[in-house]
């Protein structure tokens, strides 16, 4: 008697666990078309009850700086770069960090190369792993063709040097360099 109440209540459970999932998939009668079409456009429309989590977050709308605040930007960093010495003479800050996907990293390779007394193609060769038509013959170290960190760079190229320290200061100086010209 007991084995066979356990089956029923067994039974009756699996049904009614089927019945609501069931339920949840939605209406499916006279009007189903309807009640389908209400619910996916009020899910749809960000509505404040969505639960999305995408939509919960608020999506920055500013429209992004001009290109002539961009090549202003350049414009003073180069100039700036050009009278701590950093960037050579006649030389852009555009064409120079050409190969970077960052202006921050491009700057920071500048200041480090600057302040450690690197030859930049070199730097730029470790850090970039691009190879351009510049000169790298005359690296000390070996010069990969992966790209490394600012600090690796510092370390393949001249290894008698603090890297770190020297690549923390040269990010400063990026920083500090970029703020200053609004870029």
């Amino acid at each position: 008697m007991k084995k066979t109440g356990f089956a029923v209540l067994i039974l009756a459970a699996g049904a009614s666990l089927l019945a609501s999932q069931a339920g949840a998939q939605g209406p499916a009668g006279a009007g189903a078309t309807q009640a389908a079409a209400r619910s996916s456009s009020d899910s749809g429309s960000g509505s404040s009850h969505s639960l999305n989590p995408i939509k919960w977050i608020k999506k920055d709308k500013s429209a992004p700086k001009s290109t002539s605040d961009g090549n202003k930007a350049n414009m003073l960093l180069t100039e700036r770069l050009h009278q701590n010495g950093v960037l050579a003479g006649g030389a852009d800050i555009s064409s120079t960090c050409s190969t970077f996907k960052n202006l921050g990293d491009c700057v920071a390779a500048l200041h480090a190369s600057h302040n450690v007394g690197l030859d930049f193609n070199c730097v730029q060769a470790d850090v970039t792993g691009v190879h351009t038509s510049a000169d790298v013959s005359g690296c000390k170290g070996p010069v990969g063709d992966k790209a490394v960190s600012l600090r690796e760079a510092i370390k393949r190229l001249k290894p008698e040097v603090d890297a770190k320290s020297a690549a923390n200061t040269a990010e400063k100086q990026a920083k500090e360099d970029l703020k200053e010209v609004g870029a």
